[in-house]
């Protein structure tokens, strides 16, 4: 996805993925992680959406489509529907399919500086895992 330019010159940030595309990379499932692809799945749209990728309103794909497309049960990605609406992520209507509820994604400062970390972290040569320990160290000291 490329970003375009505005008319009044800033980038224009890339459109957010459609529905069929979720299926191809924006969700993935690897079956050696150590939690299931139904917690994998939700733990992905959710952080989707919550980084503000799936906006207000998005369409999610149907459960049948994206466990086509992620070779999985129609009932794991259902399992993982069904927590990200307990969740309020989303809401589920017959004919409407599953969308994104609004006021779901982080607050753009937040998703910025999220963005900046996740930039130096991979320039120091961190994994994720090693990312989101310093975050947690980060995480604590603020606390007070």
């Amino acid at each position: 996805m490329n970003a375009s330019i505005a008319s009044d010159g800033s980038p224009r940030p890339p459109a957010p993925p459609t529905p069929e595309a979720l299926g191809a990379g924006a969700v993935t499932v690897d079956p050696a992680h150590p939690s299931g692809p139904a917690e994998q799945v939700r733990s992905q749209l959710a952080a989707l959406i919550q980084g503000g990728v799936l906006a207000a309103n998005a369409k999610l794909p149907t459960v049948r489509q994206l466990a086509g497309d992620l070779r999985l049960a129609a009932g794991t990605v259902a399992k993982a529907y069904r927590e990200l609406e307990a969740a309020g992520l989303v809401r589920t209507g017959r004919a409407a399919g599953t969308r994104v509820n609004p006021g779901q994604g982080l607050a753009a400062p937040a998703r910025a500086e999220a963005l900046v970390f996740a930039r130096a972290a991979r320039a120091a040569g961190l994994n994720l895992e090693q990312a989101q320990a310093l975050l947690a160290v980060g995480w604590d000291r603020t606390a007070s």
